[in-house]
C-alpha cells in the first residue's frame, strides 16, 4: 500500500478526501475499497420507458440523480463490442484522408505522403496502447484530460482539456462545410450549399439526440461503408498499377513506380515534407476516441484491448497501403489536387480522380458518397468528443457548472448544445473564397491541436507508470498493458515533439518562400498559442504545487477488477491452439 492509499484509506463512500496538500490535485470523490469502484450507473436509464431511453420524452431530459455508483462518470455504459471496435478500426477516417491528402501529395509528393503517415501511425499505436491501459484502469467520464490533471500537472491537464475540445469545436463546422461541397458534385453549383450545410446540421441534431448509444450505432455503419470503400479501393488501385484498368481509362498499361520517378517522389524538398506531417496529423485525429467511449462500454475489459488492437490494422492497411496507391495513381502535380489552389471539396479528392481517370463508371459517385457520409461522421465525432470532455471540465469546476448536467437518458445536454451550436460557423464556409481561408485556419488549428493531445497522453502514461511503481504497487495488477510499456510511451512523446520542431520550422520557412508573413506563422502555429494561454489560465487560477509521484492520486475512480474473469481470459487464450492465438495476438 502506497502513502496515498494510507492517507486516505478511512474514506467512506462518496466521501470527499481531506488532502492538506490539495493544490498538488484535483479532488476527486472516493467510493469504497479505497476509491476502487465499480462503474454500473445504468439504473436510472433503465429506469425509463422505451421511448425515454431513446430520449424522447419530457423525463429523459431531466438531470440524472447522484448516486455513489455514477460519482465519477454519470454516463451509460451501452455500447457494445461491435461498437467499440468500429470506433477503433474506422471513426477517424473522414476528410483529413479521403480529401485532405491531396494537398499532401500536391506539396510533399508520394513518398512524404507515405512515410510521415507511417511516422504519424507508429506514434498512433503508441499512443493508443497508452490510453487504453489507462482507460481500462480508470473510466472516468473526459477520458485523457482526466489523466493528465492527475498524473502530470492540473494545469496543463485544464489546458489539454480545452485544448482537446477546441479542437472538436473547429472541426465540426470543417467537416460539415466538406459534406456540403461533396453534394456538389452532383448538384454542379446548382444548389446553394447553405441547403446542405442546414441538412446535415439538422442530421447531427437528431442523431445526438439517442445519446453515446446513438453515436454509437451511427459509427458502426459509417466504418463499416468507409472500410468497404477503401478495400475496394485498394482491389481497383493494384489492378489499375498492374494495368489491369478498363481500356478506356488512363490505367490500360502498366503504371508501376513511374510517377515516383516523374514528376518524382518528393516536392519541394525537406519543407515539404515537414509540410505533410500537419495534414497527417489532422487525418488521424479523432484515434483516440476510442479511449473516451470506453467510458460508456458495457464490456471494457474485454473489448477495448482488442479495439486497441485494431489501430494497427487501420494505420497499415488503411492509411498506408491506401495512400501508397493514391500516390502510384494520381500525380502530384495533378491540377485538381486541392494544393494547386482548389477548394477542399470531393471532386480533388485523389480517391474520387483514381475513379475518373480509371473511367470506372459509376466509382467516383460511390467515393463521393462515402467521402459525404465519412465527414458527417467526423463530425458526429466532433460534438460526441467535444461534448463529453465539456462535461469533464465542468465537472472539475474547470468550466460553467452548467455544462456538468447529463440527464436521465446520459447525455451531456448542454454540452451538445453549445457543440452543436458552433456547428453553426459552417455558414461561413458557403463562399468558395471563404471557405478556402476557413479550411486553411481550421485545419492547421486542430492538426497541430492533436499533437499536444497524443504527446500529452504518452506523458501521462508515463507518470501513471512511475507512481505505480513509487507506490508500491506491480504490473501484474494492470490487466491490460500497452504493447511496448513505457518505452513506447517514450516513443510516442518524442515523435510528437519531433513533428511539432518539423511544424514549427515550416511555419517559419514554409514551402516556397524563405520567412513566413506575420498572419501564416501565427496561422499555422495558432494551436500553440492557445495552449499557452489556457495553461497560463489554468495555473494561475488553480495555482498548482508540484505534483511527486507519491502526491499522484491512483485510487479515485479505480475500475474494481474481476480478477476471476481476467484470469480465465487469459487462461482461454495461453490454451487456444496456434491458429487461435495468432488470433488473439494480432485481434
Amino acid at each position: 500500500m502506497g502513502a496515498h492509499d494510507v492517507k486516505n484509506a478511512g474514506a467512506a463512500v462518496g466521501e470527499k478526501t481531506a488532502d492538506t496538500n490539495s493544490d498538488s490535485a484535483p479532488t476527486y470523490e472516493r467510493g469504497e475499497h479505497v476509491g476502487v469502484v465499480d462503474f454500473v450507473n445504468n439504473e436510472d436509464y433503465y429506469a425509463l420507458s422505451f421511448w425515454g431511453r431513446l430520449g424522447v420524452t419530457p423525463s429523459s431530459f431531466k438531470r440524472r440523480v447522484d448516486t455513489d455508483a455514477n460519482q465519477h462518470n454519470k454516463l451509460n455504459q451501452t455500447m457494445k463490442p461491435r461498437h467499440l471496435h468500429m470506433i477503433a478500426i474506422g471513426g477517424s477516417i473522414g476528410a483529413g484522408l479521403f480529401v485532405g491528402t491531396g494537398d499532401a501529395l500536391a506539396t510533399g509528393g508520394p513518398a512524404s505522403l507515405v512515410i510521415d503517415y507511417m511516422i504519424i501511425g507508429v506514434m498512433m499505436f503508441n499512443v493508443v496502447f497508452a490510453l487504453g491501459e489507462m482507460a481500462l484502469m480508470y473510466p472516468v467520464s473526459g477520458g485523457f484530460y482526466i489523466y493528465v490533471s492527475r498524473f502530470v500537472d492540473p494545469s496543463w491537464g485544464f489546458a489539454m482539456g480545452w485544448n482537446y475540445c477546441l479542437q472538436w469545436i473547429t472541426i465540426l463546422p470543417f467537416e460539415v462545410v466538406v459534406a456540403s461541397f461533396t453534394v456538389d458534385y452532383w448538384t454542379n453549383g446548382s444548389v446553394n450549399p447553405a441547403v446542405f450545410i442546414t441538412v446535415f446540421l439538422v442530421a447531427l441534431v437528431i442523431i445526438s439526440c439517442f445519446g453515446g448509444l446513438g453515436y454509437a450505432e451511427e459509427e458502426f455503419w459509417s466504418s463499416f461503408l468507409k472500410l468497404t470503400a477503401i478495400i475496394t479501393f485498394l482491389i481497383i488501385g493494384l489492378v489499375c498499377v498492374l494495368g489491369g484498368g478498363p481500356e478506356s481509362g488512363d490505367f490500360n498499361t502498366y503504371q508501376g513506380a513511374k510517377l515516383w520517378y516523374e514528376p518524382g517522389a518528393f516536392n519541394n524538398g525537406f519543407k515539404g515534407f515537414c509540410s505533410v506531417f500537419v495534414t497527417a496529423a489532422f487525418a488521424f485525429s479523432g484515434t483516440e476516441l476510442v479511449g473516451l467511449a470506453a467510458a460508456e462500454s458495457a464490456t471494457p475489459l474485454q473489448t477495448l484491448p482488442s479495439a486497441c488492437k485494431q489501430v494497427f490494422w487501420r494505420v497499415t492497411l488503411f492509411y498506408i497501403l491506401s495512400l501508397f496507391f493514391v500516390g502510384l495513381l494520381v500525380r502530384s502535380d495533378d491540377p485538381n489536387l486541392i494544393g494547386n489552389k482548389v477548394f477542399a471539396n470531393s471532386q480533388a479528392s485523389p480517391f474520387v480522380l483514381v475513379g475518373k481517370y480509371a473511367n470506372i463508371v459509376g466509382y467516383d459517385h460511390f467515393i463521393n458518397a462515402v467521402i459525404m457520409v465519412s465527414v458527417i461522421s467526423i463530425g458526429l465525432s466532433g460534438v460526441y468528443g467535444g461534448s463529453r470532455t465539456l462535461t469533464a471540465l465542468a465537472e472539475q469546476n474547470y468550466a460553467p457548472k452548467i455544462f456538468a448536467y447529463v440527464d436521465r437518458a446520459g447525455r451531456p445536454l448542454f454540452s451538445t448544445i453549445l457543440i452543436l451550436v458552433f456547428g453553426c460557423l459552417a455558414y461561413a464556409g458557403v463562399d468558395q473564397k471563404s471557405a478556402k481561408d476557413l479550411f486553411d485556419w481550421l485545419l492547421a488549428l486542430s492538426g497541430l491541436a492533436a499533437l499536444f493531445t497524443w504527446g500529452s497522453i504518452c506523458l501521462a502514461h508515463i507518470r501513471f507508470r512511475a507512481a505505480w511503481k513509487r507506490q508500491g504497487h506491480t504490473l501484474d495488477e494492470i490487466p491490460f498493458r500497452a504493447a511496448f510499456g513505457v518505452v513506447g510511451s517514450y516513443i510516442g512523446l518524442g515523435m510528437a515533439i519531433l513533428v511539432f520542431i518539423a511544424q514549427t520550422y515550416v511555419a517559419i520557412s514554409p514551402v516556397g518562400e524563405r520567412l513566413n508573413t506575420a498572419e501564416g506563422f501565427f496561422q499555422s502555429m495558432l494551436a500553440l498559442f492557445v495552449v499557452l494561454f489556457s495553461w497560463a489560465v489554468g495555473y494561475i487560477w488553480k495555482r498548482p504545487k508540484f505534483l511527486s509521484l507519491d502526491d499522484v492520486d491512483l485510487d479515485s475512480g479505480r475500475r474494481e477488477i474481476d480478477w476471476e474473469m481476467q484470469r480465465a481470459i487469459d487462461d482461454k487464450k495461453k490454451n487456444a491452439g496456434a491458429f487461435m492465438r495468432v488470433i488473439y495476438f494480432l485481434f
